[in-house]
């Protein structure tokens, strides 16, 4: 007896049997098939962002361009320009599709990273990429990673923040913040130094992710201990 699959399309035996029968050529058509529908979608996403930033910024000219990155999938940069101004900032395409889907206000959202941009300086291209182990290392140790523990500790002033390296088995090193005070329940959060690298060249603040993590541990402590 074989199982309908979701779609109620073909059994999951059948199917199974006829992917075992393709020949090389048919396999490869089927894989570049499926990967120029993934490439649509993808597209489909960035222009859908990228007329959302247009509707935002009606009085700016609004380019982007698409990117993949190895580990964390597709990004996409915009750009907005007006005179001889010009802001740009990037998203990774899993956090868009998120926000879209559960936020009330995705464009406000979108936008506020170019308002910030806009206020802090004339100019702001995406930063230059490192162009070699050293100076990744150097951009990590001279400006990332400090500016990390100093936005975190600053973001909490009355409290003891932990903050260290670490080395994770599958996502290699990362930057671990906590509260050392809190000793029940989960007290820290870490993301690898490569996703915080990649929000730096985004134009992002790659503080933000770390900060809003400790936000959402204080708060459930407190919730916690408002029920004990």
């Amino acid at each position: 007896m074989t199982t309908p699959n979701e779609s109620g399309d073909q059994p999951i035996e059948a199917q199974a049997t006829e992917e075992e029968q393709l020949s090389p050529e048919e396999q490869a058509a089927r894989e570049q098939q499926e990967q120029q529908q993934q490439n649509e979608i993808i597209f489909a996403w960035y222009k859908h962002a990228e007329q959302v930033l247009k509707e935002q910024f009606s009085d700016y000219e609004v380019e982007g361009q698409v990117g993949q990155h190895p580990v964390f999938g597709p990004l996409f940069a915009y750009t907005i320009r007006q005179n001889d101004n010009s802001y740009s900032c990037g998203f990774f395409l899993n956090e868009l599709v998120h926000t879209f889907q559960n936020k009330e206000n995705p464009g406000l959202w979108m936008s506020s990273f170019f308002v910030d941009l806009i206020r802090s300086s004339d100019n702001r291209p995406l930063p230059a990429a490192p162009q070699s182990e050293e100076e990744a290392k150097q951009l990590l140790d001279n400006y990332i990673v400090p500016h990390c523990a100093e936005s975190v500790r600053s973001e909490f002033p009355e409290e003891q923040i932990y903050v260290d390296l670490e080395m994770h088995p599958e996502a290699g090193p990362v930057l671990e913040v906590g509260f050392p005070s809190i000793k029940e329940g989960n007290n820290t959060f870490a993301l690898p130094l490569q996703f915080l690298m990649t929000l730096h060249l985004l134009n992002r603040d790659p503080a933000d992710p770390l900060v809003q993590a400790l936000y959402k541990i204080h708060e459930e402590h407190q919730q916690q201990a408002e029920h004990t």
